[in-house]
């Protein structure tokens, strides 16, 4: 054969394969329309379920609100087919302002006939009284639909539901057991609800959490821990005109504490330790004999609580008056969430499937302040844990109109049904 046929051979060659190329990515995306459209059929129901889950008040203290919640959240999965189970919360991790009795939780689990495990998790509980439903009820306004609690998070409640809805519409069942859990105590730290998410989330190959995704939209990989320090001082009462000397006062004691407590926090790693609420004595005259004081404790790392809990410890037997009793208690509220490779990685594949819609996701991997439950998830995790899931919002929190972006819930449902998919299909790393 002639150097020019085998010339001729070659690039035909590679002309027969660009061609099959182009008809594999042809017939690729096939299945990615089919998902587009399913997540555009699912718009409306979508927010018909959001009209059911904002008539609800459920204030994380209102236990009877949760409960009817949860059972309206409980039969939208039944009716998906999936075994639902509304837990109450047993194992209690008690806190300063952990409430008597709290809200359950709704577990649900999808079987299929693959072997990957993904959970699903968002809460339903709100920071709202009872009352103030009327000033702010659903109602959709041009491209935003507004609501008490519609932000945070009843949107990432409808997202999941509504995301599994679609991939049985597409029957989607490639995954070994999709889980889903929804708890009612998040915005008081999640006292009942963080062991079961840690417990289940361990076993989990990807972790997806509904915290709204904000104004932009962003995927984070890393959220703030969030703790507090009680600082306890006992002293010894005594008239302060007539005989001051035969008190201990325990407010020179606990000014004494927390001066020499207050260059543990190290900015630039994250670690913040700030005192905030102190109260001592009760009356003018005399010698107090008792004070408190209490600090908020941020860090990026779960390690730096630990240091912190161990330094506080170690600082408090250095004491001003000999005779005082000191002592501090410190609580992690939310351990920090962490970005690891195996997050990274999967957002990047997520960044990659919102370019499909020609829309732009930032990755944000450093936590900027506030806590979720993804950190919970992620304590004992084996996958990776991806947070703001949720649709666009903004107004969480406050008494203004709290609302979504309705025009991100398609792109958002196309993103965690492709995600879910890749990730069944080995086209997405978990590892």
């Amino acid at each position: 054969m002639s150097f020019a046929s085998m010339q001729l051979r070659r690039a035909a060659t590679a002309a027969l394969l660009v061609l099959a190329a182009l008809g594999g990515a042809a017939s690729a995306a096939e299945p990615v329309a089919d998902v587009l459209d399913a997540a555009k059929a699912q718009q409306q129901p979508m927010l018909d379920t959001l009209r059911g889950l904002v008539g609800f008040e459920s204030g994380s203290r209102d236990v009877e609100g949760v409960e009817q919640i949860a059972g309206y959240a409980a039969e939208k999965l039944k009716a998906l087919g999936g075994s639902v189970q509304i837990i109450k919360p047993t194992d209690v991790f008690r806190m300063g302002d952990t409430p008597d009795v709290i809200g359950p939780m709704v577990h649900a689990e999808f079987k299929g006939k693959g072997s990957k495990k993904i959970m699903l998790i968002a809460h339903m509980d709100t920071v709202y009284r009872n009352g103030m439903l009327k000033d702010q009820p659903f109602r959709v306004d041009g491209d935003r639909a507004y609501g008490l609690g519609i932000a945070d998070d009843k949107q990432g409640v409808a997202l999941v539901i509504h995301t599994v809805a679609l991939l049985q519409k597409l029957k989607f069942d490639d995954y070994g057991t999709l889980t889903v859990l929804f708890n009612g105590d998040e915005e008081i730290s999640s006292p009942g609800a963080r062991s079961t998410i840690t417990r289940l989330a361990s076993d989990q190959d990807a972790v997806f959490s509904f915290e709204g995704g904000g104004t932009h939209g962003d995927l984070r990989l890393a959220t703030s821990g969030i703790g507090a320090a009680y600082l306890t001082v006992e002293g010894r009462t005594s008239h302060a005109g007539s005989r001051p000397e035969g008190g201990v006062n325990a407010l020179y004691e606990l000014s004494h504490q927390v001066l020499q407590l207050d260059d543990l926090s190290k900015p630039e790693d994250g670690l913040k330790l700030n005192w905030t609420v102190a109260q001592a004595g009760t009356n003018r005259n005399v010698i107090p004999g008792n004070a408190t004081a209490q600090a908020d404790a941020r860090a990026l790392r779960v390690a730096d609580f630990d240091a912190l809990q161990t330094a506080l410890q170690e600082r408090i037997k250095n004491k001003l008056l000999p005779e005082s009793k000191v002592s501090v208690k410190f609580e992690v509220r939310r351990p920090p969430l962490e970005a690891t490779p195996a997050s990274r990685a999967l957002a990047e594949h997520g960044k990659a499937i919102y370019q499909e819609l020609g829309m732009p996701m930032n990755v944000v991997d450093r936590a900027a302040g506030g806590g979720t439950d993804a950190a919970f998830a992620a304590l004992k995790a084996r996958g990776p844990v991806i947070e703001g899931m949720g649709v666009n919002g903004f107004g969480a929190h406050s008494n203004a109109a709290e609302y979504i972006e309705i025009k991100t819930i398609v792109p958002r449902m196309y993103l965690t049904s492709r995600m879910i998919m890749d990730i069944c299909n080995g086209k997405a790393a978990v590892q």
